[in-house]
């Protein structure tokens, strides 16, 4: 499961979402279905609610939302926005 840093700040739109990372002093710009996935998370969201999710929202194959999901939490991942939250957490 992951978490979207505290650092973050988004607004979203008909057309994507801005993501302001106040930590690094950044914007990025998601288009539609990163926006979706980013909500999801921002709901509590498991991975495989998000993919769910967007399997239907957009009538895309569960192979190619795992795809599309995985990629993008990497990237976010990445780029510090989000944290994959470990197993020992809350124990």
């Amino acid at each position: 499961m992951y978490r979207v840093s505290e650092a973050v700040r988004t607004t979203h739109g008909p057309d994507g979402a801005v993501v302001l990372d106040i930590k690094q002093g950044r914007l990025l710009r998601l288009n539609i279905t990163g926006s979706v996935i980013f909500q999801g998370l921002q709901r509590g969201e498991t991975e495989a609610q998000i993919i769910e999710g967007i399997r239907h929202h957009f009538c895309i194959s569960r192979d190619l939302a795992h795809a599309d999901v995985t990629e993008f939490l990497e990237s976010m991942e990445q780029e510090g926005l989000i944290h994959s939250a470990t197993s020992t957490e809350g124990q």
